[in-house]
């Protein structure tokens, strides 16, 4: 794939469906060199990205998958962002942690938090390189104690605070962002059966993280509502 060397690049994890994929099209629209992932042929397939977007098949977790991410990056020459967005909720349907094993702990984990910490290791050299951001998509369930949600907010917790430990140790510019309540097919998986068109579409909140993007504030938390 033919790059402009004037482009500015993103590497966007789970860039095929919800509040990734409006990303990704977004940043390809404003001229960016946009590299992101699916788990399957057919997800990436029914994403319709622009054909300017780079996309490497396969999961975060898997060690090979990374490498590959890595290795795109590589070709690309350097790296500006890196959003962490590939996420999941675990074992459906959401129980409460009484019921709660270690390994459905340790699948929320592997995904949420052991993915975006070893590849934001990984792609430091590019990241440095270009002054880049490192962006993790986060939710207010990391700050607040919902219901069956305490595996899944006590991995956005801790994404929150590798994030920002990257920065404080690095001198990266990270940002943890709470988008809000989205009408996606997650979402969707968490309250089945019930209607979730009155939820904003993931579209609406891209807005806001390309002008936290614009404005390039303090790192540290936020919900994107901040930038609205």
């Amino acid at each position: 794939m033919d790059i402009n060397e004037q482009a500015s690049v993103a590497l966007v994890t789970g860039g095929t469906a919800g509040l990734g994929l409006a990303l990704t099209r977004a940043l390809a629209v404003e001229g960016w060199h946009v590299i992101t992932d699916g788990r399957s042929a057919e997800r990436i397939a029914a994403a319709a990205l622009p054909e300017s977007v780079e996309v490497v098949a396969g999961d975060v977790t898997d060690a090979d998958h990374r490498a590959a991410l890595v290795a795109a990056v590589a070709a690309a020459g350097r790296l500006d962002l890196l959003v962490h967005n590939a996420s999941t909720l675990g074992p459906l349907p959401m129980r409460p942690l009484a019921e709660a094993s270690i390994a459905d702990l340790q699948q929320v984990w592997r995904t949420n938090i052991g993915a975006p910490l070893v590849l934001t290791g990984e792609l430091l050299p590019w990241l440095r390189e270009a002054d880049g951001v490192v962006l993790s998509l986060s939710s207010d369930a990391a700050v607040n104690h919902y219901e069956t949600w305490g595996l899944y907010g006590a991995s956005k917790a801790a994404l929150d605070h590798v994030t920002l430990t990257y920065g404080a140790e690095t001198g990266l510019t990270a940002y943890a962002v709470d988008p809000g309540d989205m009408r996606t097919g997650m979402h969707q998986d968490a309250f089945p059966g019930e209607d979730i068109s009155d939820r904003p579409l993931p579209e609406t909140v891209v807005p806001s993280l390309l002008r936290l993007l614009e404005k390039r504030p303090a790192p540290g938390r936020y919900r994107a509502g901040d930038f609205s």
